[in-house]
């Protein structure tokens, strides 16, 4: 991973709904960080340094420097919660890795070759059945994403996880769960022309059902 993300914090000790709103007045993202078997520590993050990051697909998956006066702890994000309806960051969820324990996390998707894809030039459509993947691995090992070659495929033809080209000591862990695991990560199909088709109008009601009418026979008979 030649690009490195980090991130400058601030521990905090006022909790709680009002605290929060008045950090994120300030320019602050409320922050927590757990694992690591160390307790939660809640911080605080640059509103505008955290949002400059989240530009980059890569920051997502890799991992990341936590910088809080001298001390640096290696983490991940696990959640981010944004504003329904502003560019607002409102908390974020950090998980401590450590180097010597194996972590899981899901990694983007990239596609490549579809361009030149013989199913796409007679006309096909591709779909992306999966944009991202859950993967374990050292933290060293930790890819910034994994890459799916589709330059060879023909209409009807998929690629599924098991056949996925993944960095040394990465696991993908739904393979791990068995066979019925191997999910279809891209594919290239017919488009599919939608017709029309007048449903037919229901018969006229005429008041009465054959059991009524057969009654009224009986009764006349």
């Amino acid at each position: 991973m030649a690009t490195s993300y980090e991130l400058n914090a601030e521990p905090r000790s006022d909790l709680g709904k009002g605290a929060s709103r008045r950090l994120r007045r300030a320019g602050k993202v409320p922050t927590i960080i757990y694992g690591g078997n160390k307790d939660p520590e809640a911080l605080t993050l640059s509103h505008n340094e955290v949002l400059r990051n989240l530009e980059n697909e890569a920051f997502y998956s890799h991992i990341l420097t936590i910088k809080s006066g001298a001390n640096e702890t290696q983490a991940i994000l696990r959640d981010l919660q944004r504003h329904p309806s502003k560019a607002v960051i409102m908390h974020m969820d950090l998980q401590r890795v450590s180097a010597s324990e194996t972590l899981r996390t899901n990694v983007p998707i990239h596609i490549i070759g579809e361009e030149v894809a013989p199913g796409v030039k007679e006309g096909g459509l591709v779909s992306h059945d999966l944009t991202d993947v859950e993967v374990e691995c050292y933290p060293k090992d930790l890819p910034e994403y994994i890459e799916v070659d589709i330059s060879a495929l023909e209409i009807g033809d998929s690629i599924h996880l098991s056949a996925l080209q993944v960095p040394d000591g990465v696991t993908l862990t739904d393979l791990e769960r068995g066979e019925d695991h191997d999910a279809s990560v891209v594919s290239i199909h017919v488009k599919r022309v939608v017709e029309e088709i007048e449903e037919e109008a229901p018969a006229a009601e005429t008041g009465e059902t054959g059991e009524e009418a057969k009654g009224e026979d009986e009764d006349e008979s």
